[in-house]
């Protein structure tokens, strides 16, 4: 599967740079492509799944937390790929699972989070318009900004907090009429809770995609893909028990049956999109944990602020939403902002090529 996926001797003080900087440059670039392509397609997909679910019957708030994460299984068949990889190579001594019980603390509780973030993003997404809860959430990136620079001492260069400010204000462009698609039947308490609950959601998940990153700088051990996989694995372990003990109080496995005959698009079409909301967010998850290892956390932040637009676009396609002048502004706002990130990435890239060319030439 990956380079460095054999742990070698001790791995104290070991991290991610450790394992990437062993693996060619066109290798991470096209793992750190598909991790991109997996967080688009969960970012664009989630939501528009999650809201089919609540615009055709359904109710149960527990329920959508807990399918963001319950396709958790999915993460076996790679991970059981990598193990046999290793094996066929010759290494009789190869791992099923390379964790250690600190980094699974670790995740478990980044998983727990993680459960919360999904229980306040599916109470927003059950309350408020496409266009509202994409505006709101859109936020997140302010958030991972700042605790990035606390927490991993993330550095801003001008070309990443123009892409920031391009992104906040694309969002606050969009959400400008964003009341014009408010349902007509909505409580002004339920649309406001809503609205408090998504922000929360924004909040949190901005401080828990830097946390993300300090786990893998701080571990103990050689942080390789198939690590990145097992740790996804265990925090969408973690966050499916958080919403599985809310289901249970919420008596939601008893009515489950009962709400799939009365969904309006048909007991089958309900199945259909349940399974399909499991394993869309899978992509999104593990395409965020990649996007993290393989970039930064803040690049993870500014992808998922960049797809909200195209979630607004498949809103108008598929649920037949108005396309104001505000969403096209915002749009072009985004891959702006998007496009200033990273060519600011390529800038540092080709300056840091250059100083090690120099070192090189004096030694």
């Amino acid at each position: 599967m990956e380079m460095g996926d054999t742990e070698v001797g001790p791995c104290h003080g070991l991290n991610k740079e450790s394992s990437i900087s062993r693996m060619s440059k066109t290798l991470k670039r096209s793992v750190l492509f598909l991790n991109i392509t997996m967080l688009v397609l969960g970012e664009a997909g989630g939501p528009m799944m999650m809201r089919l679910y609540f615009l055709h019957g359904g109710k149960r708030i527990w329920f959508s937390c807990w399918l963001e994460t319950s396709g958790w299984p999915a993460m076996l068949l790679p991970l059981l790929i990598s193990y046999l990889y290793r094996r066929g190579k010759g290494d009789q001594n190869a791992k099923l699972f390379f964790m250690k019980s600190g980094l699974f603390a670790a995740c478990s509780f980044l998983g727990l989070l993680t459960g919360l973030v999904d229980y306040l993003y599916a109470y927003g997404v059950s309350c408020l318009p496409v266009s509202t809860s994409a505006l709101i959430y859109a936020t997140q990136i302010a958030f991972t900004a700042v605790f990035s620079f606390i927490l991993v001492k993330q550095r801003l260069t001008s070309y990443s907090i123009n892409s920031v400010v391009l992104l906040i204000i694309g969002a606050v462009v969009l959400g400008i009429h964003a009341g014009g698609d408010r349902r007509a039947n909505e409580l002004n308490n339920q649309y406001y809770t809503g609205f408090f609950m998504m922000v929360a959601a924004a909040l949190l998940y901005g401080f828990v995609l830097p946390l993300i990153e300090l786990t893998y700088k701080k571990a103990k051990q050689t942080i390789t893909y198939t690590l990145v996989m097992e740790m996804q694995m265990v925090m969408s372990i973690f966050a499916t028990a958080f919403a599985t003990i809310g289901m249970i109080f919420n008596n939601d496995f008893k009515v489950i049956h009962r709400e799939a005959g009365e969904f309006e698009l048909s007991e089958g079409m309900y199945y259909t999109v349940l399974a399909f909301n499991a394993i869309v967010w899978q992509f999104f998850f593990l395409g965020a944990v990649g996007v993290i290892f393989y970039g930064s956390s803040l690049l993870a932040g500014i992808i998922i602020a960049t797809i909200l637009p195209v979630t607004e676009l498949l809103a108008v396609v598929l649920y037949h939403e108005k396309f104001k002048v505000e969403k096209g502004i915002s749009l072009a706002l985004c891959l702006w902002g998007f496009t200033s990130y990273f060519y600011g990435e390529l800038k540092e890239n080709k300056k840091s090529e250059e100083v090690r060319d120099d070192v090189s030439v004096s030694i």
